[in-house]
């Protein structure tokens, strides 16, 4: 111990380690309970593995109000991390660090969970133990992280209902409403690369935390300072209670009823619609493919990629955003004539498609194309069935980002329902739903998990608001409240019956588009980040947000720069009343009508940047086919030209 330290602070003289870095490693040392721990930081000591040690050292994973998200397997395995040799080759044990994913940050964050649990119980006289529902993906540790989770939550004094195997982010969000609990973790880090994974954390309502909880929570876990703990007495120890086909029936059970003409569904599965569906080796076949049988669609699945495998072997980056994630179900499709592929990320919550268009090709859609779809469908077809109508369309809303395409407004408004925008985030979307909940009669809310979905929606319609659907840019949608996170099953469903109904009238997805088009207008996007991993690349992250916010460009490809909104100073509201949180954004509005949309990500170590085009019709009219492509060409290279100038000035500012 005596050595490390010699050599930590003779590497900080230096220069070599940062002295956050040299702080957090002393902490570690000494409030850690394993073994590995220091032998990990002795060899990384040893072999002057600097750069390493600053990337795992140079803060402490924060817990901010998703969760916990980093790296499980280092840049550099130790030998004490690598162990005994494991399935698929992964270490025998996590990253040692404090900003790493690992047994030390699991425990802290668990301890402080059930400590705000128990705090809050107590606050409102709330009799027996918090129940949690603990769910996870196919990521390296994600099981070891779950028992390990049941076990600190049940010794802290929480009932644990875990999964007997892996399930989906949003199929815990249901289960968090099902089970009656009152939080939910979701071992995940989505689409990240192998490298990482995630802790996800969700209150009693099935949505993740936001405020006050948020806070509470965080103010809990940063108080933590060490994995060791004390359990409760005997008579206090929690119990874990497994879940199993009971709880993936009821979850079904509610998926099917999204959908709206089964009569139609079955004509086109029968006219002979395919379907090519593809897990990337996560959790989505669990419920999807029950689901499509179930519905009667004719599908396939790519073989080799429903092996549950943390490492994604097939793929780049198991990202159903990224086109090569999809390449391999478009190939089957291909063979089996089919006319859409469907993917989900790992832990389900985020689905990417391709579509065939009337050249016989397949074509991906953006994740702003998929969700207009889905509203443009569902709006129309909930006004022929006399769901939505004038006297109530005031009440229907669809819920939607900032950063998610104004044809989804567009949409909603053409019908006189409201268009409620949000921050980044699913969270805020659920945080929606719970407000929406929450103005029903109490008579209503006593029952409503229970009730059938037809009561709810009847509810929600004379009382308060419906949820047609709403949805991120970011592949991520859902269309009902029994979910309130992002729903890659629902999604599954939902865009299988708009696939069926573009089959019933003879058009592919892609003409379904253009009609949609030709009557709201012409909306395009694109979305570009830039990466800076590491110590070093979160300081240029920070610089550039700082830069945007403090010097706002004045102009952008040729075009003058009209108004810029700054979320993280400024005050907004939205269309409901409701103030928007303070968020690190940046809205930059173009004389062209063009705009940009600058934010750091909050679970990768990047910068994105958003941008955004459109061109209407003449109100009353709509465009014809032979007036639209040229459109479409036009705003397309306008956006790329827009992106090629964001890369510069950025380069700008980080030489400056």
């Amino acid at each position: 111990m005596s050595d490390i330290s010699s050599s930590i602070r003779q590497a900080v003289q230096a220069g070599h380690l940062l002295e956050s870095s040299a702080g957090n490693i002393k902490q570690l040392l000494e409030r850690a309970s394993s073994p590995v721990t220091e032998e990990s930081i002795g060899e990384l000591v040893d072999k002057a593995a600097w750069e390493e040690l600053n990337d795992r050292f140079y803060k402490t994973l924060a817990f901010g109000t998703g969760g916990l998200r980093g790296r499980t397997i280092g840049k550099i395995v130790t030998a004490a991390e690598q162990g005994e040799p494991q399935p698929l080759g992964r270490p025998q044990r996590p990253c040692i660090g404090t900003n790493a994913m690992n047994d030390y940050n699991i425990s802290r964050a668990t301890q402080g969970l059930v400590a705000y649990l128990k705090e809050w119980f107590a606050k409102n006289n709330l009799p027996g133990r918090p129940k949690i529902v603990v769910a996870h993906d196919t990521r390296h540790f994600s099981r070891d992280f779950t028992e390990l989770t049941a076990r600190v939550a049940t010794e802290n004094g929480a009932d644990v209902c875990v999964f007997e195997g892996p399930r989906s982010t949003p199929q815990l969000s249901f289960s968090v409403r099902h089970e009656n609990a009152n939080a939910g973790i979701v071992i995940t880090a989505s689409h990240n690369p192998p490298h990482d994974n995630g802790y996800k954390v969700y209150f009693g309502e099935g949505a993740q935390v936001v405020e006050p909880h948020a806070s509470g929570i965080i103010a809990k876990v940063n108080a933590i300072e060490s994995d060791v703990y004390e359990p409760v007495p005997a008579e206090q120890l929690g119990r874990i209670i497994t879940l199993g086909k009971a709880n993936d029936d009821a979850y079904m059970e509610r998926l099917e009823t999204l959908i709206l003409d089964r009569p139609m569904v079955a004509a086109a599965a029968e006219s002979g619609l395919k379907i090519v569906y593809t897990s990337i080796h996560g959790v989505g076949g669990t419920i999807i493919k029950p689901m499509l049988d179930r519905l009667g669609f004719r599908y396939f699945t790519v073989a080799e990629q429903e092996i549950a495998d943390g490492r994604f072997p097939t793929v780049k980056s198991p990202n159903p955003e990224n086109a090569e994630a999809l390449a391999r179900g478009m190939e089957l499709a291909d063979r089996e004539g089919a006319d859409l592929v469907i993917a989900t990320d790992p832990d389900c919550d985020r689905m990417g498609v391709a579509v065939r268009n009337s050249a016989g090709e397949l074509e991906l859609l953006t994740g702003n194309q998929i969700g207009s779809l889905m509203a443009y469908y569902r709006v129309n077809k909930l006004i022929k069935q006399g769901v939505i109508t004038p006297g109530n369309a005031a009440r229907c809303v669809i819920v939607k980002t900032f950063v998610t395409t104004d044809l989804q407004k567009a949409i909603a408004e053409k019908h006189g329902l409201r268009c409620a925008e949000t921050l980044t985030g699913f969270k805020y979307i659920g945080e929606k739903l719970g407000k929406y909940e929450a103005a029903l009669p109490s008579e209503i809310r006593a029952k409503y998990r229970s009730l059938p979905e037809p009561e709810t929606r009847a509810a929600r319609l004379q009382y308060s608001s419906y949820y047609v659907c709403g949805g991120e840019e970011s592949y991520g949608y859902s269309a009902a409240d029994f979910v309130r996170d992002k729903d890659g099953n629902g999604a599954t469903v939902v865009f299988a019956e708009v696939a069926a109904y573009a089959k019933s009238r003879g058009l592919t997805l892609v003409d379904l588009l253009d009609e949609v088009y030709a009557e709201h207008g012409f909306y395009l996007e694109k979305n570009g980040s830039l990466t800076f991993e590491g110590a070093d690349g979160a300081a240029k992250i920070q610089r550039l947000v700082e830069s945007y916010a403090t010097q706002p460009p004045k102009d952008a490809d040729a075009s003058a720069v009209t108004g810029t909104r700054n979320f993280a100073t400024e005050t907004f509201k939205d269309v409901e009343g409701d103030t928007i949180p303070k968020e690190k954004m940046l809205m930059i509005d173009l004389a062209d009508g063009r705009r940009i949309a600058v934010r750091p990500s909050g679970t990768e170590p990047k910068i994105k940047f958003y941008m955004y085009a459109r061109r209407a019709p003449v109100p009353g009219s709509a465009f014809t086919p032979s007036e639209l492509a040229p459109i479409k060409n036009e705003i397309r290279a306008s956006l790329e030209r827009l992106w090629s100038w964001v890369q510069s000035d950025v380069s700008s500012r980080l030489a400056s």
